[in-house]
């Protein structure tokens, strides 16, 4: 079972909690407002996991992949002094790994943010936004690594396009990220 992902304008804001609907609707690099929410010296990224796999049905979707396509899958962490703020899962098809998007494939622990937002030729395209319960698989992995998961989390997915090929970004809010206003 997938979340039902649609347009955060969409969303009936009642139902958002506070604080987050600043990071839902923000068009800005996540990766530089986590660094500037953090503070100096607190912000890094873990890699939980990277190596090829099949995208979930609604994420094939939106990538255009024929079915039983695979993509370059990327689960990481967005830590704040040790505390994990964000779950960021990315997918690339393999045919968008060519030319200057091979790159992507070497990140590592570096922020995959960093990237997309200081290449002008990289494109964004559509944003979603989806409420996550425990019984979504997303939901499962962002929470894998938390001592106490929350009832309910929220998150957002958006396609970018390298040298006009699809990459998609789905980043999940997790209960330590600030509440208030996002910087």
């Amino acid at each position: 079972m997938e979340p039902q992902w649609g347009d955060w304008r969409q969303l009936r804001l009642a139902t958002v909690p506070a604080g987050v609907q600043a990071w839902l609707s923000d068009q800005g690099s996540l990766t530089r407002r986590v660094v500037q929410a953090c503070g100096a010296g607190g912000f890094r990224v873990r890699l939980l996991r990277q190596g090829w796999a099949r995208p979930r049905y609604s994420e094939g979707r939106v990538l255009r992949l024929r079915r039983g396509g695979v993509a370059l899958l990327r689960e990481v962490e967005l830590l704040c002094d040790g505390r994990p703020w964000v779950f960021a899962r990315t997918l690339i098809p393999a045919a968008s790994l060519q030319g200057s998007a091979r790159r992507l494939t070497q990140l590592g622990e570096r922020p995959l943010g960093a990237v997309l937002f200081s290449d002008p030729a990289i494109r964004r395209g559509l944003t979603q936004v989806a409420r996550l319960l425990p019984r979504h698989p997303l939901f499962q992995a962002a929470c894998a690594h938390l001592q106490a998961p929350p009832a309910e989390l929220w998150g957002r997915r958006t396609l970018f396009y390298v040298d006009g090929q699809p990459l998609l970004v789905n980043e999940i809010f997790l209960p330590d990220i600030p509440r208030g206003p996002a910087p």
